[in-house]
């Protein structure tokens, strides 16, 4: 089950939401309502499952309604329409009470501002949510100092706000967030107000965390390039609505519509795409059973100058040249063990494509896709090329 589940939620701020509503559901623009009625569509009927342990980004330009949604998901802004469930709970029905108690112990929230109190320590300001919440001093006071401790301000933590960098008083936002241990971390637009450098830092810091803390996480951003970096899935929003989730690759590579292949135009390919999206299946021989001969007839059934070889459960052994296999036939040779290069170029499936750029540069064969000793596929120049271009033609023409 996931632990979070939205169907169908809308916002729409107005004196009449319904009527907007009505309009939405006849398919009339965000701008249309707008100018008709007055209110502004600030969600339209998103729909998505959020699994456990995984980063999922809902990204957008300015006024795409992403920051609505965030706010959303944990009633700080109250729905038109539609329901969230948290662990097949649905905040919709809940009291205050009880969504007090949901936002408390399951879902923190970190900002795009730091909302530290100057006059604080950041210990002072890592315990907030804990004093707010009644928990004892010794102990929010140890759970404080944990979380710091997990973000790298354990030596830190008597001083001040104003001794701090952005980026660390960002740390200490989400050392707040995380001394609550909640189930989800939701972070709107938490590194933008940081400087590039300081950003691409505390990306790095949140994977890292992530890997030991299995979190949770949704993410809010502007930035694509923040998105593809972090995202496990993705959601893009515009006027309000969800037109595509998916993986960073998925996106990228299989756009749903002209808006998200223009939005994605101009990204770097080879910081996203990895070998398993370019690889082709690979032909091989088998070592086993087949000689110079049969190497050579596929090598020419398939206008190749190498083939690779694996043995019957597909580990590969090597590679084998055409003109090395035409000499071992001259020379009446049957072993291709005698022939055999083992010296080959490998990659695993998640190898990015700066990595094979470089790797393919200098090599006479393709690329070898292993994983576990197994041939997965192979990877040409041509793929390469066509990939980091962004090519509509499909990777087995170039090749």
């Amino acid at each position: 089950m996931p632990i979070i589940k939205v169907e169908n939620l809308s916002k729409i701020f107005g004196k009449n939401p319904s009527q907007a509503i009505k309009m939405l559901d006849e398919g009339k623009k965000k701008e249309e309502i707008l100018d008709k009625t007055g209110n502004t569509v600030g969600v339209n009927r998103a729909s998505f499952e959020v699994e456990e342990g995984e980063i999922f980004v809902i990204m957008g330009l300015s006024g795409s309604g992403k920051s609505t949604l965030v706010r959303l998901l944990n009633r700080l802004i109250e729905p038109t329409e539609g329901s969230v469930y948290v662990d097949g709970q649905n905040l919709s029905n809940m009291s205050g009470n009880d969504l007090r108690g949901v936002r408390r112990e399951k879902m923190s929230m970190v900002f795009q501002s730091f909302a530290l109190f100057p006059f604080r320590t950041v210990l002072q300001n890592a315990e907030f949510g804990l004093e707010v919440q009644g928990i004892d001093k010794s102990k929010r006071s140890e759970k404080a100092k944990n979380a710091l401790e997990l973000v790298g301000l354990g030596q830190v933590i008597q001083q001040y706000p104003r001794q701090l960098s952005g980026g660390m008083q960002q740390r200490v936002g989400l050392a707040r967030a995380l001394a609550n241990d909640p189930e989800v971390l939701l972070m709107d637009e938490a590194f933008s107000a940081l400087d590039p450098l300081i950003r691409k830092e505390m990306q790095d810091e949140l994977l890292d965390l992530q890997e030991r803390m299995q979190k949770t996480i949704i993410f809010i951003t502007h930035d694509l390039d923040e998105a593809l970096r972090i995202g496990d899935r993705i959601a893009l929003m515009k006027d309000g609505g969800i037109v595509q989730i998916g993986s960073p690759e998925e996106i990228l590579v299989n756009p749903a519509n002209d808006y998200v292949e223009k939005f994605v135009e101009d990204v770097d390919r080879s910081k996203v795409l990895n070998a398993q999206h370019i690889m082709k299946r690979p032909e091989a021989v088998n070592i086993d059973r087949h000689g110079p001969r049969v190497a050579l007839e596929r090598m020419r059934e398939e206008g190749l100058s190498s083939i690779y070889v694996t043995d019957r459960s597909r580990n590969l052994k090597g590679v084998v040249s055409a003109d090395k296999a035409s000499d071992a036939v001259k020379n009446n040779i049957t072993d291709l063990n005698e022939i055999l290069e083992t010296g080959v170029p490998t990659v695993s499936p998640d190898t990015s494509m700066q990595e094979i750029f470089d790797l393919i540069h200098d090599s006479p064969v393709p690329i070898a896709v292993v994983e576990d000793g197994k041939l997965q596929g192979v990877i040409v120049r041509g793929a390469v090329i066509a990939a980091l271009a962004g090519s509509e033609v499909s990777i087995n023409e170039v090749n």
